[in-house]
C-alpha cells in the first residue's frame, strides 16, 4: 500500500512538473492521456531495472557460469535494456495498433461479423482473471516461438538476429541486445496477435512485464537450472544457454546451416512438441561459430558498441558486410585448388 501510494504520487509529480508542460508547449494536448500512461510505464521500467540488478547481479557474482572477458560488454547490453524498458517502445506499438484494429473490428461488426475474443471460448472465463492471464501468456508464447524460429531460418532475418547471439559474455542485460529493426518487427507482430485474440491494454502491459523479467533471468550468467521436471515447464538459464551455444543452439544439419534448438521463449513445451528441444546438463559458452578465429571460424565482426552493432546488422541483412560464411569460404578454397590443379596439368 505504501509503495503503490508513493508510486502514484511520483507518477503524478513527474507528469505535472515535467511531461504535461512539454506536451502542451509542443501542441500535443490530445495525447495527454497517453503521456500520463507513458510516465507510469517509464517508472515501471525503472522498477524492473532495480529488481533485476538487486536479484540477478549478486547471483552472477556468486554462481557465475564464466568469467567476463570484456567488461564493456555488460555495460553495452545495459544500454539496450535501458532503451527497451524505459522507452516503452513495445507498448507504444500496441497503443498505435489498437485504434487501427478497433476501426477494423468496427467495420466487421457493420458487416454482421463478431471479432474473435479468446475469453469468449469458455463460459464465465471473465470470473477467473489469473486463468485468463495464463491463457494469454501461453497463446502469445506459442506465436513468439514461431517468430523466434523464423529468425533462425531466413538468411536476412538471421543477419539481424545474430546480433543477439554474438554476445560471448552473456549476462542479465543480454535479453534486449537486439537489432532495432528486429525489435520493431517483433513488437508489431506480437501486438497484432494480442489485439486479435482480445487482449486489453492493461493486460498486455502486464504480460509484457512478466515475459521480459523471465527472459532476463534466462540470459543471466548464473549456474542455475530447474531440475528434470522444471526444465520442461519453464525455460531456465541452462536451457536457454544451450540455445546460445556455439555450434548447437543456432546451427543444424551440419556446420554453418541455419536452424538449431531451444527456440521456446517461456515454455519448453513448444520445443518438445515440434522437435527442437535439447535437454543437456552442460552450461555452454555462448557466441557464433564465425566469430571465432580461423580455422574454427572466420573472425566475423559483429561490432563492439551500440551503433557499430546496428550498422553491421543492417549490412548482414543486406549481404553487404563483405563476409563469406565458413561453408562458402571452404567451397571457394576447394574450387580455387581444383582450378590451380587443372592449370598445372595443362601447363
Amino acid at each position: 500500500m505504501i509503495f503503490s501510494d508513493a508510486f502514484a504520487w511520483l507518477q503524478a509529480w513527474i507528469f505535472e512538473s515535467l511531461v504535461q508542460p512539454f506536451v502542451f508547449y509542443a501542441g500535443l494536448g490530445e495525447f495527454t492521456e497517453q503521456a500520463f500512461e507513458g510516465v507510469e510505464w517509464f517508472l515501471i521500467g525503472i522498477c524492473e531495472l532495480l529488481v533485476l540488478y538487486m536479484i540477478l547481479r549478486p547471483l552472477e557474482a556468486w554462481i557465475p557460469v564464466h568469467r567476463f572477458t570484456d567488461s564493456y560488454a555488460r555495460w553495452n547490453d545495459f544500454i539496450y535494456t535501458a532503451l527497451h524498458r524505459l522507452g516503452v517502445f513495445t507498448l507504444l506499438i500496441f497503443f498505435v495498433l489498437d485504434p487501427v484494429l478497433d476501426a477494423f473490428t468496427g467495420m466487421l461488426r457493420l458487416e454482421g461479423m463478431n471479432p474473435f475474443n479468446l475469453e469468449n471460448l469458455w463460459p464465465d472465463m471473465n470470473n477467473h482473471p489469473v486463468l485468463v492471464f495464463m491463457l494469454y501468456l501461453v497463446v502469445l508464447d506459442f506465436f513468439d516461438y514461431w517468430y523466434h524460429r523464423a529468425e533462425h531460418q531466413f538468411d536476412w532475418w538471421w543477419g539481424l538476429h545474430s546480433l543477439h547471439h554474438s554476445q560471448r559474455n552473456m549476462n542479465l542485460w543480454s535479453d534486449n541486445r537486439n537489432h532495432l529493426f528486429d525489435d520493431f518487427l517483433r513488437d508489431v507482430y506480437m501486438g497484432l496477435i494480442a489485439i486479435a485474440i482480445g487482449v486489453q491494454p492493461t493486460q498486455y502491459a502486464l504480460l509484457v512485464v512478466v515475459s521480459r523479467m523471465i527472459q532476463s533471468l534466462q540470459h543471466a550468467n548464473i549456474r542455475v537450472h530447474f531440475g528434470v521436471i522444471g526444465e520442461r515447464l519453464l525455460v531456465s538459464p541452462r536451457y536457454h544457454r544451450a540455445h546460445h551455444a556455439i555450434g548447437i543452439g543456432h546451427e543444424s544439419r551440419g556446420e554453418g546451416t541455419l536452424g538449431g534448438h531451444n527456440f521456446a521463449v517461456l515454455f519448453p513445451v513448444w520445443d518438445i512438441v515440434f522437435g527442437t528441444a535439447l535437454f543437456n546438463q552442460e552450461f555452454y559458452m555462448t557466441g557464433i561459430r564465425d566469430q571465432l578465429p580461423p580455422p574454427e571460424g572466420s573472425a566475423r565482426e559483429y561490432g563492439r558498441g551500440f551503433w557499430s552493432q546496428q550498422i553491421l546488422g543492417c549490412k548482414r541483412m543486406l549481404g553487404l558486410d563483405g563476409h563469406l560464411s565458413k561453408q562458402v569460404h571452404t567451397q571457394v578454397q576447394q574450387a580455387q585448388q581444383v582450378h590451380k590443379h587443372i592449370s598445372q596439368e595443362h601447363s
